[in-house]
């Protein structure tokens, strides 16, 4: 038994580099989505085809997922073979437009099925309906290594599987997928490659002295954290930059200033979680929900799940935009923040992500009433 749709997908890409047609590569900008888009790149590459455009949308000026600013970019390459990798899946109405535009849509994603399915050409997503795989746990990078596995055939050499496996492991274990059944043998197989990476960008990590006196997953932690701090440059995130680099003195550069940046960071932080708990220390609500202008979209989702993990309560923090609310959510293990937010998806402009860690938008005004609704379903258990 195979991902539902994975063999079509394999053959639909298959067909386009042979007939040579743009592939588009969509990926949300964080460790998975962008090691997705880099394992599908090089496959395709790989197999003498050749990618169009990359795309990491800008979560602070355009959400998340697939954008109407990003269509709006993209247009001019229609027609194409759009491949939204790590997004996608609750993209309803975008999804609707890239059609219009000329695009046709591949969906590759391992979010929660928001009720619907977008109206996409085809889609991958072990949690669907009518998939029978019996493992639902893969991150999307996981995903893509299994249709890397099918696009290569018999052409993947052991080195290039080592290659991928390497990426699809720290994908895996940043998004905090659960380490068990075919995640844990991904993931060992991939610890196991990374000390002897080709990638200038894990070499650069591995010979730097801040991993000196660590073992295998602690160099994994440490370097999962440095890649996780935002730093943009062209419009590519510092992973997808750090990972496809072709050079181990430009890699050196760049985690230079993912360290430096990382302890700005750190103090931001700590602001921040300062800040909320002078808030909350007086309130007894069943959940901390908390936003401000101030907050860097960046960083609330550690914030979350710091409070989380404090509190065992669900904690939705969120930037403030001028008419919109940007925001992360963390809740404990006996409580589905997707489930939970379905109950008020009336006051959301979008929702979408894990059980236990999501995100949301929504329109300022509403704040408060999505607030009371939450506090409501959580008092009377409907979640």
């Amino acid at each position: 038994m195979e991902i539902k749709n994975l063999k079509k997908t394999a053959d639909r890409i298959e067909q386009a580099i042979n007939s040579q047609e743009k592939i588009i590569l969509y990926g949300d900008a964080d460790l998975d989505g962008v090691t997705s888009v880099i394992i599908l790149q090089e496959t395709i590459e790989s197999l003498g085809g050749e990618v169009s455009a990359i795309y990491f949308p800008d979560r602070e000026e355009e959400g998340y997922g697939i954008s109407v600013k990003a269509l709006n970019l993209l247009k001019k390459l229609s027609p194409a073979l759009f491949v939204a990798l790590d997004c996608g899946i609750s993209n309803f109405e975008e999804i609707r437009l890239a059609r219009k535009l000329g695009f046709e849509v591949i969906v590759i994603d391992h979010h929660e099925i928001l009720d619907n399915l977008p109206e996409a050409e085809i889609i991958v997503d072990p949690k669907q309906p009518g998939d029978e795989y019996h493992f639902k746990e893969l991150a999307t990078a996981g995903i893509v290594f299994k249709l890397t596995q099918n696009l290569l055939a018999g052409k993947m050499s052991q080195n290039l599987r080592n290659n991928f496996l390497e990426l699809a492991a720290l994908a895996t274990i940043a998004d905090m997928m659960p380490q068990t059944g075919e995640n844990k043998d991904l993931i060992e197989g991939g610890i196991f490659s990374l000390e002897n990476s080709w990638r200038p960008g894990i070499q650069a990590f591995l010979e730097d002295k801040i991993l000196l006196n660590y073992n295998s997953p602690q160099k994994i932690s440490k370097i999962i954290s440095l890649l996780n701090v935002r730093d943009v440059e062209n419009n590519l995130p510092a992973p997808f930059r750090l990972l496809t680099s072709t050079s181990l003195d430009e890699a050196k550069i760049i985690i230079s200033r993912l360290k430096e940046k990382a302890e700005l960071r750190r103090e931001k932080i700590g602001m921040i979680i300062e800040e909320i708990k002078e808030r909350v220390s007086e309130k007894k609500d069943p959940l901390i929900f908390e936003g401000d202008e101030t907050f860097d979209l960046s960083l609330i989702s550690t914030v979350a799940s710091s409070f989380c993990q404090e509190y065992q309560k669900p904690v939705f923090i969120f930037k403030k935009l001028k008419e919109e609310s940007q925001g992360t959510v963390r809740t404990p293990p006996e409580i589905n923040s997707i489930q939970l937010m379905k109950k008020c998806r009336k006051h959301l402009i979008s929702f979408g992500g894990h059980p236990q860690a999501s995100g949301f938008r929504i329109k300022n005004e509403n704040l408060e009433e999505f607030k009371k609704c939450l506090t409501e379903n959580l008092k009377n258990k409907n979640y």
